[in-house]
């Protein structure tokens, strides 16, 4: 005999909603506030992705359906090969590449104008628990991005992982106010990209 009994159900009622989770960080911050408070941390929410071969289109559905402004380009989770923000899919970068090649806008995949994994910067987790807000903004503009990668060192029991997502919007949230950044170029691609 079984002592579990079953739970008692009602029907869905036609005007149901989904309840819809409050943000968790949204304690206001200082620039003195610690680094972390402003972190996404990744093992608590699960990372927004999309795949290369995704058109830039369905990018963008993406972003707005999970109220985010960047995505990590996965091939197989969880491995990334890069990211894409929405500067990416609205800036000047989609269009350099369809007068490059000479192709139409909606012929663009995700792989033609995310950032590759190589041209990416993170700090260190362990870092940024002595770390402050100030400091994580400092960091986001020396670099010229609206986001900033955390990540944890190996262990005994995990490889190497992105542990956290800190972004400007975020920040600012938080904040109360605006933060400016200005795009910089890293990378003779990168001016090359600039420039055309």
């Amino acid at each position: 005999m079984d002592p579990y009994t079953a739970l008692p159900t009602t029907a869905l009622a036609s005007d149901i909603a989904i309840a819809q989770a409050s943000p968790w960080h949204s304690t206001p911050v200082t620039l003195d506030s610690p680094a972390s408070d402003v972190m996404t941390d990744l093992s608590k929410v699960k990372a927004a992705t999309t795949r290369p071969d995704s058109s830039l289109r369905d990018a963008e559905q993406t972003m707005i359906f999970q109220g985010v402004r960047m995505l990590f380009v996965v091939s197989g989770m969880p491995s990334i090969v890069g990211l894409i923000t929405s500067t990416d899919l609205m800036g000047e970068k989609p269009m350099r590449v369809v007068q490059r090649r000479g192709v139409h806008h909606d012929e663009l995949c995700v792989a033609d104008v995310m950032t590759p994994r190589e041209l990416l910067h993170a700090i260190d987790f362990d870092r940024l628990a002595s770390a402050s807000v100030g400091q994580a903004v400092a960091t986001l503009r020396k670099f010229g991005r609206n986001h900033l990668l955390v990540v944890q060192r190996a262990t005994a029991q995990t490889a190497p992982r992105i542990r956290g997502v800190i972004s400007r919007a975020q920040i600012e949230r938080q904040l109360g106010s605006a933060i400016v950044i200005t795009p910089i170029a890293h990378t003779f691609s990168e001016i090359e990209q600039a420039l055309l």
